[in-house]
């Protein structure tokens, strides 16, 4: 606040003791007095662009999946020529996952990346088709291959289909996929030509893949329509994800 300043003359001494008595209150209605501005609100929500509505970290996700309740009753080998099980697959309220490798599945349309040329184990066909009932396009769908069910699992009964959304983590990258085929009933870790190259792994059938450190979380009872858009597998993903780790 700033203070004024009152010249003190012998014939206003008796005023000015007056105007001393009254104190600060009784100064005149015109008195050129600062008054400090309002602090302004600080109880606000998340401002965009916020914790809330930044993606989903590879850190968070893999944080709620540090521990395993494990769901199936034995473990999978990684690859037909592993003699040792040793990947769980494990189950929470909301999803089930597993920690493996992951192999390049190339099945379903043939294209110039996917064939009996650059692989020698193509199968034109996938066992979950598009709305319109073709094979699935792995070099344009992201999507993940799961153990067809057999004694040690069965996708099934945890709430899987054809199109339940995955959310895949390598490294510091997330990446959604969706349930898109099936392999063999011991093995599990495989993934699409297209789903590879998202998360910047070598995409090729048979040189190719990721020797470990792959996460795949599929999200419970998640299924989306039509089974081939990448932007719906997108979407939901991350709300699934949003909501899995309590946001």
């Amino acid at each position: 606040m700033r203070t004024r300043t009152f010249a003190l003359t012998a014939a206003a001494t008796s005023a000015a003791c007056g105007a001393a008595l009254l104190g600060p209150a009784a100064l005149p209605a015109t008195a050129d007095v600062v008054v400090p501005e309002t602090p302004p609100d600080t109880r606000v929500g998340p401002a965009p662009g916020g914790l809330a509505d930044a993606p989903v970290t590879a850190e968070e996700l893999l944080a709620e999946v540090r521990s395993c309740r494990q769901v199936s009753r034995g473990k999978y080998r990684t690859d037909a020529n592993r003699s040792k099980a040793t990947v769980p697959v494990c189950s929470t309220t909301d999803a089930v996952f597993w920690k493996a490798d992951m192999d390049i599945d190339c099945d379903g349309r043939k294209t110039k990346a996917c064939n009996t040329g650059t692989d020698p184990y193509f199968q034109p066909q996938t066992a979950f088709q598009t709305s319109r009932g073709k094979p699935l396009d792995s070099a344009a769908l992201p999507y993940v291959v799961v153990p067809a069910p057999g004694r040690i699992w069965d996708y099934r009964k945890s709430g899987l289909t054809g199109g339940s959304v995955v959310a895949v983590i390598h490294k510091d990258q997330v990446r959604y996929a969706v349930i898109g085929d099936t392999g063999p009933a011991g093995i599990i870790g495989e993934g699409s030509y297209a789903l590879a190259e998202e998360l910047s792994i070598d995409p090729h059938p048979t040189t190719g893949g990721a020797a470990s450190g792959v996460t795949y979380i599929a999200f419970k009872d998640s299924r989306i329509s039509p089974l081939e858009s990448r932007a719906g597998a997108e979407r939901r993903g991350e709300a699934l994800a949003k909501a899995f780790v309590g946001r």
